[in-house]
């Protein structure tokens, strides 16, 4: 299972349960890297899509404590029901999508994290664990970065050094 985000400077990941920064080539990365795969959120995420409807072309695994029913999702309400479901899939094709509270939840048994770094402050209420703080986590790969839609943005790979089973 892998992590994808993007993160402002100070590893803020969201504002008022919607992104802080529109932009393009992350978005682009995002799609082009989950399309055909398998992605996993909290309820709060779904529901911040356009009209709460799931990701076109992806399998929706929908974490909600309540087990609330959600139209063309799996939904889950727990941690393991979660682990449980993710196993029937390949793990380099499982993407966790947020929000922070998922993040959180499932990081440790994330073997990698693509993040997009934004070279900004974008007022976040909620954050990602620094992962250039954690001592499991190793950055392997970072772009140049890329001027786009007024931000400048790396792409980076952070590696899990010691995977939760």
């Amino acid at each position: 299972m892998k992590a994808i985000l993007h993160a402002d400077k100070e590893w803020g990941i969201g504002k008022g349960n919607t992104l802080m920064f529109s932009i393009p080539a992350d978005m682009k990365f995002f799609r082009e890297t989950t399309t055909g795969n398998v992605v996993v959120m909290g309820l709060n995420t779904l529901k911040s899509f356009p009209e709460g409807k799931p990701l076109k072309n992806r399998t929706n695994i929908v974490l909600s404590a309540t087990g609330e029913p959600c139209e063309g999702c799996i939904v889950v309400s727990s941690l393991e029901s979660l682990l449980a479901e993710v196993k029937k899939y390949d793990p380099d094709k499982v993407f966790v999508i947020g929000g922070a509270m998922t993040y959180k939840l499932l990081l440790p048994y994330c073997s990698e994290v693509l993040v997009t770094k934004v070279d900004a402050v974008g007022g976040a209420d909620a954050y990602f664990e620094n992962l250039d703080n954690n001592p499991n986590f190793k950055l392997v790969h970072e772009s140049e970065p890329v001027e786009t839609n007024g931000y400048n943005i790396k792409f980076t790979t952070y590696k899990n050094l010691s995977v939760k089973k």
